[in-house]
């Protein structure tokens, strides 16, 4: 089994890597010499090559692993399928719904591969979590907020929304298992007139709870956090941390009577698997590339994602 990476940049040389130890890295794809020159100091014995064309017609490449910039996934993920080719794709898959279902009834038709490269859904903290709250721990959710702040990676060819919120969108439906009924989205365009450069967005669901996501690369410190607030119980995810990633905190708030009593206990820190979430995507990816099961992060999954954020956009344009 062989497969070739689309993009050395500041993402693609992390696939690149973690192929490359998995030992199913035939080649790797960039239009930029810089890039490709970097690949081939640290990796001399693998193929590249500054043309796509030259993966499509490489007929020992099975899969690619596309991570170039977001406008170009839907061309390149669509050609690769076309020619017969398995594909992992990173977020998002596409930049409109309407050509994400193309994807994936594109890959219905030939019978390939389509995945979605949502990290955080193979990240143990978040998969432990996810336990915590379908086994009851947390009781009733009543909301869920996170926070992914930043100062840069500032992008121009895509706002902080689509750069910043697929990750905590994709949590969120994994967690809550619906999507939402009603989306309000706000944000302020600081460094260019037309790139939003921070974003708040609130998410209704049909159970009632309430989701808030809160993103910007207009920020002092990095915080990747997660927290859910359940009757019984609150969680913390809280991704920057370096010890104590999840903690369960033993707080809620009575009403007895008429008046509201704060119930004070400790915060639980839950152990999980300390596994490169990388690392377990693409063995993921191997796994079903190996067995023809449905990925975890399939092309429906991409869609789903790729909805809620066109409808976060519609909200922010309209105001």
């Amino acid at each position: 089994m062989k497969l070739a990476v689309i993009g050395a940049g500041y993402w693609g040389k992390n696939l690149v890597r973690n192929f490359f130890e998995l030992g199913v890295l035939r080649a790797v794809c960039d239009s930029d010499p810089e890039k490709i020159k970097a690949v081939k100091k640290i990796y001399s014995r693998i193929k590249t090559t500054l043309s796509y064309k030259n993966i499509l017609s490489d007929r020992k490449i099975e899969a690619v692993v596309i991570a170039t910039p977001a406008r170009t996934h839907y061309k390149l993920a669509k050609m690769a399928l076309r020619k017969g080719k398995d594909v992992f794709v990173e977020k998002p898959l596409a930049l409109t719904a309407i050509e994400g279902m193309e994807l994936v009834k594109l890959a219905k038709s030939t019978k390939k591969l389509l995945m979605v490269g949502h990290l955080l859904e193979y990240h143990p903290g978040i998969i432990k979590l996810k336990e915590l709250i379908d086994a009851g721990e947390l009781g009733k959710i009543y909301y869920i907020y996170s926070n992914r702040l930043n100062l840069g990676k500032i992008r121009r060819e895509e706002n902080i929304l689509w750069s910043f919120a697929p990750h905590d969108i994709s949590v969120m439906l994994l967690l809550l298992n619906e999507m939402p009924v009603s989306i309000f989205a706000r944000g302020g365009n600081y460094l260019h007139k037309d790139i939003a450069d921070v974003t708040i967005s609130n998410l209704g669901f049909k159970s009632g709870v309430k989701g808030h996501i809160f993103v910007s690369w207009l920020h002092p410190y990095k915080e990747q956090k997660l927290i859910v607030v359940g009757d019984k119980r609150m969680a913390l995810f809280d991704d920057v941390a370096k010890k104590g990633k999840l903690r369960v905190y033993n707080r809620k708030i009575e009403l007895r009577g008429k008046l509201p009593v704060e119930i004070n206990g400790d915060a639980k820190i839950i152990n999980f698997s300390r596994a490169e979430p990388l690392r377990e995507e693409c063995e993921h990816f191997l796994r079903c590339l190996k067995t023809r099961e449905k990925p975890k992060t399939d092309g429906y999954s991409g869609v789903r994602v790729l909805k809620v954020l066109e409808a976060c956009q519609r909200s922010l344009r309209k105001n």
